[in-house]
C-alpha cells in the first residue's frame, strides 16, 4: 500500500496533490523578481516612511533581507548581464546600454537578413547564461519583462539562450514606454520558432507622445504579469521551474491607469507637483508625480503579493524559492523626485554613479523552512554571486565545471555562491573585493572592507564605508597605499571591450 492510498484510508482528511507528492524529491523552483530603478531605501523593510509594501515587507519578514547586496552596475543592461553571466563589468560582454537601430552596422544573424534591429548590445555567444544552465538541469524557463540580452535577430534572445516561454520587451526603448506599440513573445508551447512581435493594437490608435498618448488602454506593466501569473499557474509539478520576471515598475515614464492606488496616494500627498516634460526627453509629461512614483511601486507590490498566494495556492510554495531585488539605484528622470521620498536612505548617489546609492539594491531571499524567517544578512554579495549561488542551490556541485567554455581565449566567472549564508551555515568563502566599471559616465569602482575607491574619468577618490557610509570625505590622500593597493585591482581586472571603454587611473606602484 502507497502512501497516498494510507491517506484515503485514514478518511481522507490530507489531500495530496501532485505538487505536493513531489516535493519532497524536486529540485527547487527558483522565481528571481528584478524591478527596475527601485532604490536601497524604496520600501517599508529597508526604512521607507511613504510607500506601502506590505506584500514585499511580508516577504522579508518570511525570508532573509540582504544590508550590503550590489547590482551589477549602475544601470540595466549590464546589471541584468552580470546576474545572467556570473561576470562582473570588467569582464562581461555587455558593460552599458547600447542601442542598436536599423541603420547601425552590425554582423547579420545568420543566413538571416530580413530582420529588424531594434535592441540592446547581445550577450557572448560563447559564454554560458543563467537560463541555459537551468535547461540543462531539466528545468522548465520563463522569462516576463524586459530582456536586455540583445537585439532582435541577434545570436542572444530568448530562444537561443535556454528560455522556454518569454514575454515583454526585447527593445529597451519600448521599454521606456508603459503604453508601448509592441512588445515582443516566444513560446515553445505555442511552436514559435523565434521571438515575434505583438502589437498593441489598441496603442497604436493613439500617438506616442502628447495628450492622446494617455489614451492607450494596454498598459504593459499589467500584461507582462498577467503572462507570468499564466505561466506560474501553467506548472503542475512535473518539472522544476526558473522564472525570471523583469519588471520595468518604477522605472520613468510615471505613468499607470487611474486607480484607487494612485487616488489614494494623490489624497495623501496634498503638495504633489506636475512635470511638464522636455522637448528631448522620451518620457511624456505627467501628473502628480510623487503620487505617480510610491502608487508604481505599491503596484509592483501587490503583483508579488500575486505571485505568493498562487504559489500557496497550488502547493509550489515551500518549495520555490523567490528571490527579490532591483537591477540599480533610483533614478531621477522623467519627473521622478528621489529627494523627496529619500529614497537611496542614507545613501549617496543615483542611477548611473558607482557611489553607494547607484549599485547598493534591495535584496531579499525567501525559502520557508530552509532560510531563516526574518534573518539579516551583513555580508557584501554582488550579482555575479547568484550564477554560482543558484548552481549550488540545485545541485551543480562543481561550478563551473563544464559550463566553462574552453573556446574562450579568457573565461571569467567572478561569482562566489553565497549558498550557505543563506542556509545558515558559516559562509568560509568571500570576497577580497567586488568591482564595477561604467562607461556612459566613465567611473569604475572597487570595494575592499570597509574601503570603497571610485575612480571618475581617471582621477581615483578614496572613501571609508564603516565611517562614511555617505561617501563625502575622500580620504585618498590620507592614505596612499589603500588608493595603490586597490590601483592595482583596478588593473587586474579590466579587460578592453571595443564597445565600452572608461579611462583608467595611473599605474599603481609596484
Amino acid at each position: 500500500m502507497d502512501k497516498e492510498q494510507l491517506l484515503l484510508l485514514l478518511g481522507g482528511a490530507i489531500a495530496l496533490t501532485p505538487n505536493t507528492a513531489k516535493a519532497a524529491d524536486q529540485k527547487p523552483n527558483i522565481l528571481y523578481i528584478m524591478c527596475d530603478d527601485m532604490g536601497y531605501g524604496d520600501l517599508g523593510c529597508y526604512g521607507q516612511p511613504y510607500i506601502s509594501t506590505p506584500n514585499i515587507d511580508s516577504l522579508a519578514r518570511q525570508g532573509m533581507r540582504f544590508t550590503q547586496a550590489y547590482a551589477g552596475s549602475p544601470v540595466s543592461a549590464p546589471s541584468r548581464a552580470s546576474f545572467m553571466t556570473g561576470q562582473h563589468s570588467g569582464h562581461c560582454e555587455v558593460r552599458g546600454n547600447k542601442e542598436y537601430w536599423p541603420d547601425t552596422p552590425v554582423v547579420k544573424y545568420g543566413d538571416n537578413e530580413d530582420f529588424s534591429i531594434v535592441g540592446q548590445h547581445p550577450y557572448d555567444s560563447a559564454h554560458v547564461v543563467l537560463p541555459e544552465i537551468f535547461k540543462d538541469r531539466g528545468y522548465t524557463t520563463g522569462m516576463f519583462g524586459k530582456w536586455a540580452g540583445g537585439y532582435e535577430g541577434s545570436h542572444s534572445v530568448p530562444e537561443t539562450r535556454g528560455i522556454d516561454e518569454f514575454f515583454g520587451y526585447i527593445c529597451q526603448f519600448q521599454a521606456h514606454l508603459y503604453y508601448p506599440n509592441f512588445l515582443n513573445r516566444f513560446s515553445r508551447q505555442k511552436g514559435d520558432t523565434a521571438t515575434v512581435r505583438i502589437v498593441m493594437d489598441e496603442n497604436i490608435k493613439y500617438p506616442m507622445s502628447g495628450p492622446d498618448y494617455y489614451k492607450r488602454p494596454q498598459y504593459s506593466a499589467d500584461i507582462i504579469h498577467r503572462k507570468a501569473m499564466e505561466w506560474i499557474d501553467g506548472q503542475n509539478g512535473e518539472k522544476p521551474f526558473f522564472g525570471i520576471l523583469t519588471y520595468t515598475l518604477p522605472h520613468a515614464e510615471l505613468v499607470q491607469p487611474d486607480d484607487s492606488i494612485v487616488d489614494g496616494y494623490r489624497k495623501r500627498f496634498t503638495d504633489d507637483k506636475d512635470w511638464p516634460g522636455q522637448p528631448w526627453s522620451r518620457y511624456n509629461a505627467t501628473t502628480h508625480t510623487h503620487a505617480q512614483f510610491a502608487a508604481m511601486i505599491t503596484r509592483l507590490d501587490s503583483y508579488v503579493g500575486d505571485i505568493m498566494r498562487l504559489l500557496k495556492e497550488k502547493g509550489l510554495d515551500k518549495n520555490t524559492i523567490v528571490v527579490f531585488t532591483s537591477d540599480n539605484g533610483p533614478h531621477e528622470e522623467g519627473g521622478a523626485d528621489p529627494e523627496f521620498f529619500g529614497r537611496d536612505g542614507k545613501l549617496r548617489g543615483l542611477k548611473r554613479q558607482i557611489h553607494e546609492g547607484g549599485i547598493r539594491v534591495p535584496f531579499i531571499v525567501s525559502w520557508p523552512g530552509k532560510i531563516q524567517a526574518g534573518a539579516e544578512q551583513h555580508i557584501p554579495v554582488a550579482f555575479y554571486d547568484i550564477m554560482p549561488t543558484f548552481c549550488e542551490l540545485i545541485g551543480i556541485s562543481e561550478f563551473p565545471g563544464k559550463y566553462a567554455n574552453p573556446r574562450l581565449e579568457t573565461d571569467y566567472f567572478d561569482g562566489i555562491s553565497f549558498a550557505p549564508a543563506l542556509l545558515g551555515q558559516p559562509q568560509d568563502k568571500v570576497h577580497d573585493f567586488l568591482y564595477w566599471e561604467f562607461n556612459e559616465t566613465d567611473q569604475i569602482g572597487v570595494r575592499q572592507g570597509p574601503w570603497k575607491l571610485i575612480v571618475k574619468k581617471g582621477v581615483p577618490q578614496l572613501y571609508n564605508l564603516d565611517t562614511d557610509i555617505h561617501e563625502d570625505y575622500d580620504v585618498a590622500t590620507e592614505h596612499p597605499d589603500v588608493v595603490n593597493r586597490l590601483l592595482h585591482v583596478v588593473h587586474s581586472q579590466h579587460t578592453p571591450n571595443p564597445h565600452f571603454s572608461v579611462t583608467l587611473p595611473p599605474v599603481p606602484k609596484q
